[in-house]
């Protein structure tokens, strides 16, 4: 693979993103005339970044490269998703179908886009909340006392929300990224505008595990049993997978 490049493009009308390199494979999509991307270039086919993160093909011939001359693009870092507050406002979290409907919207806002990704985020929840789709606590069918005597090593940071948050270090990154104080209000982690907010994000930028959606779920393929290392290893993969594959075909 040679060094990473950037291009124009110069096909007149649109480009053709291939699956693979060459015109057999099935379309992906097209770039409009002068779009820019990045590829390394690879025998006459360049794979290129695509707005979810998977790769596509494209004809190099079709690819303008600016020389090297030329002052190079200044790339700003990416800032953080930050909450919508219309997640909070536009939709009714005190039903089943009001938050579904905001989980969707969360994940459009944050780039989780593929139908089978937003059902492995919807089949989590179902799981994670014991299939009320509302905020819980850790263990919550037992009480505060139990829940203080045997989960010490992170107590009060103990799992909250959609998808079970922990550890006093992920409270003060998401105070960071909320602007709530979940350090000194963990329960502030319950709220359905944070909880909503919190799951999506971790699925997106691999803030749980290290692992993100996108290595498990893109346009390549769907892994539906080790896209829960994104939460929690493999613990439960094959009960989340099921409910994934249902919701994806209903």
């Amino acid at each position: 693979m040679g060094k990473e490049r950037k291009y124009t493009v110069t096909a007149a009308g649109s480009l053709n993103i291939r699956s693979g390199p060459g015109t057999d494979y099935q379309s992906l999509g097209t770039l409009a005339q002068a779009k820019k991307v990045i590829s390394p270039d690879i025998e006459g086919w360049l794979p290129i970044l695509l707005d979810d993160d998977s790769i596509g093909w494209v004809a190099a011939k079709y690819l303008h490269e600016p020389p090297e001359l030329e002052a190079p693009e200044r790339e700003s870092a990416p800032l953080p998703v930050q909450p919508s507050p219309a997640i909070a406002d536009e939709y009714d979290f005190s039903n089943k179908e009001g938050t579904i409907a905001a989980i969707k919207a969360e994940c459009r806002k944050q780039g989780i886009g593929l139908a089978a990704q937003v059902a492995y985020v919807l089949a989590t929840v179902d799981w994670e909340t014991g299939h009320t789709f509302k905020p819980v606590r850790e263990a919550f069918w037992k009480s505060e006392a139990w829940r203080k005597e045997n989960l010490g090593r992170y107590y009060p940071y103990y799992g909250r929300g959609f998808v079970q948050l922990t550890w006093k270090d992920n409270y003060r990154k998401y105070s960071e990224v909320l602007g709530d104080d979940l350090v000194n209000n963990p329960d502030l982690a319950m709220e359905p505008k944070n909880a909503v907010f919190i799951l999506v994000h971790g699925f997106k930028t691999g803030a749980f595990t290290g692992k993100k959606i996108i290595n498990y779920i893109n346009a390549a393929g769907t892994d539906f049993h080790n896209a829960r290392r994104c939460i929690n290893g493999v613990d439960r993969a094959e009960e989340i997978a099921a409910i994934a594959q249902k919701l994806l075909e209903a």
